[in-house]
């Protein structure tokens, strides 16, 4: 079973192993949300919607329905 951004806990940090580009928005990927980049998740919004990422140094806000098409690998 694969693991996905939006299974990320607060605090925790994976490496994108890869991502479906038809729900990826374009500006996403030029943000750097690329497969080899750590993603770290920041905050969870109190309606558990959307995720405050940080992607190589870029804070980005992405809906939980994005994050759940984005493959991690977790990193302890």
């Amino acid at each position: 079973m694969e693991t996905t951004a939006a299974q990320l806990k607060k605090g925790q940090k994976g490496i994108i192993k890869t991502y479906h580009a038809e729900h990826i928005p374009l500006k996403l990927l030029e943000m750097g949300c690329l497969p080899g980049s750590e993603i770290e998740l920041l905050h969870i919004a109190p309606l558990k919607d959307p995720l405050y990422i940080n992607i190589n140094g870029s804070h980005l806000a992405i809906r939980k329905e994005t994050a759940k098409h984005i493959e991690i690998e977790v990193v302890e």
